[in-house]
């Protein structure tokens, strides 16, 4: 497998609030806009929320990865992420992103370990890596078969 990994995505104003996104993987572009608070049109993506699916998406595929490796099994896992913009003199910027993975589990006997691979995929995402905001990490378990009593 190669060391490098180079990826593109083009972006461009399509005409008065909106542009488009696209990248070299994907067949569909994706619409966007400013958020409303800065005059965008609703019911489009922001850059804002662009970067907290790159974050969340980016757990995600980095979790599935460590538990296949790990030979660990799940029953479900949804990953948000939000974050707080705020102005400061330099301009706007995220001042936080919080991730909260929520992990199902089949047992209680597995509680461990799953923090263990949820906390060590918040270590290795590249994207959440990749950001100067600091991240705060809120891992949540459900486990669907609560262990026999000892």
């Amino acid at each position: 497998m190669a060391e490098d990994h180079a990826y593109r995505v083009a972006a461009w104003w399509t005409s008065g609030r909106t542009g488009l996104a696209k990248s070299d993987s994907a067949p569909n572009a994706i619409h966007f806009t400013a958020p409303t608070e800065f005059g965008g049109l609703e019911g489009r993506w922001t850059p804002e929320e662009l970067l907290l699916a790159a974050v969340a998406g980016c757990y995600t595929t980095t979790l599935r990865a460590i538990a296949g490796t790990a030979q660990f099994n799940f029953t479900d896992l949804q990953v948000e992420a939000s974050g707080v913009v705020r102005k400061a003199e330099s301009g706007y910027s995220f001042t936080e992103i919080v991730i909260r993975p929520n992990l199902k589990i089949a047992s209680s006997e597995e509680r461990e370990r799953a923090l263990d691979l949820l906390r060590k995929a918040e270590k290795l995402c590249l994207v959440s890596r990749a950001i100067g905001t600091p991240l705060k990490f809120e891992p949540q378990l459900e486990i669907t078969r609560v262990a026999p009593a000892v």
